[in-house]
């Protein structure tokens, strides 16, 4: 009854008067405590609903991505299987491979086949150079040594940088006749030089067939054709004798504006210029240079006197010597007895007086000859030709 009785007391007046304040203090509390309460609710909710709202966003986002993905992934499917030869095609790895049409045009590539490097010019002063050599021919030297010694030397002789483009293409002749011995010790030093050298070369050996009178420089003008005929670029030639090793690898078998004579201090002539005309041993023109003395003369037979000239052929064409300095131009002679069938050519000194009468029509283009074998070997190329047999009474002119 006293419950019933505190509630009507409270519901007749908005306010809760009342002259002594228990209910009413009641009634007062109760409605702050409703209010608080109330506000707490609302916030908890609007809680609630922003965190289901950020939910629902996120699973929407979250869904489109995956929707995206397997819509993709199975766009992929369908062509697979309608054009298997074509998806098959695009895994090919073999180079000359061809893959079947689908009757549609295809498609440039992404990524475009691999281009060699472009490399640098290869440097005047090449930095692997040693310098002075010890040059001896005691140690035996098979051929299968050297061999192994330059596995970069390809068949035929044939060497290019693997680092560098050399400016020139040099083609060493080598007039040859029954030195087997000579030319294994000449390609054991002569290819590592080469090669610490930076050119791009290729090694002829230009054997005479036969045992008649030995002609060196026909030899020589022959393994120029035959040089050419297999490479067109050659554009520097070295012609070398087999017995001489050059002693200092800074003696660079290049060709430059002027002839150069390599073989200026022999050991047989105490390392130094036997006389200033010499032009024997090791030499060099470029193409032009070789062309314009109209080559070799062909009509020397046996020893002697070809080198002298070829010295008249350079000075008569307006041209000079170039030599390196002496202390680098030094080459060792292997020792050997003169050879059979390559006696001094008695007429050498009568036909040297001649060159300017001879040059214009003993050379390069009067040359003639038969090539009876060309031989690839791993080291250098042979080729072995029929020139022909000295007159028996000399030539006019």
């Amino acid at each position: 009854v006293t419950l019933v009785q505190e509630q009507r007391l409270c519901l007749p007046a908005a306010g809760c008067p009342g002259p002594l304040g228990g209910p009413v203090a009641a009634c007062g509390m109760s409605r702050l405590l409703g209010g608080t309460l109330e506000r707490v609710c609302k916030a908890v909710l609007l809680l609630c609903l922003l965190h289901f709202l950020v939910a629902v966003i996120l699973y929407f986002d979250v869904y489109a991505q995956h929707l995206a993905f397997f819509s993709r992934f199975s766009a992929r499917g369908p062509a697979r299987a309608l054009h298997p030869a074509a998806s098959s095609s695009t895994n090919c790895s073999r180079p000359n491979a061809t893959a079947p049409s689908s009757g549609l045009p295809e498609a440039p590539s992404a990524r475009p086949g691999p281009t060699a490097p472009v490399l640098p010019p290869c440097p005047d002063s090449p930095p692997g150079l040693v310098g002075r050599l010890l040059i001896e021919f005691t140690s035996p030297m098979p051929l299968e040594r050297v061999q192994r010694e330059n596995p970069g030397v390809l068949l035929g002789g044939r060497y290019t940088p693997p680092d560098c483009t050399p400016a020139q293409t040099v083609a060493v002749i080598i007039p040859f006749r029954h030195r087997e011995h000579h030319l294994r010790y000449w390609l054991h030093y002569l290819h590592p030089i080469l090669r610490r050298q930076r050119l791009r070369y290729g090694i002829y050996v230009i054997n005479q067939h036969g045992e008649d009178t030995f002609n060196r420089a026909k030899l020589l003008n022959v393994g120029f054709l035959e040089a050419l005929k297999e490479d067109a670029t050659y554009n520097c030639f070295i012609f070398s004798d087999v017995d001489l090793v050059p002693m200092d690898d800074r003696n660079l078998y290049r060709c430059g504006d002027q002839p150069r004579h390599f073989a200026i201090a022999m050991d047989k002539f105490g390392f130094r210029l036997p006389y200033a005309g010499y032009f024997g041993g090791v030499s060099g023109l470029n193409k032009s240079q070789f062309l314009r003395i109209n080559g070799f003369p062909n009509e020397y037979w046996g020893w002697g006197g070809e080198d002298d000239d070829i010295f008249n052929r350079i000075s008569l064409a307006g041209m000079k010597i170039s030599r390196p300095d002496i202390r680098i131009g030094r080459y060792r002679m292997i020792k050997h007895d003169r050879d059979k069938h390559n006696e001094p050519n008695p007429q050498r000194f009568t036909k040297i007086q001649n060159t300017k009468l001879t040059m214009k029509r003993d050379g390069i283009g009067s040359v003639r000859y038969q090539v009876l074998e060309v031989s690839r070997q791993p080291l250098f190329t042979n080729i072995t030709v029929d020139i022909g047999r000295p007159p028996s009474w000399p030539p006019r002119g």
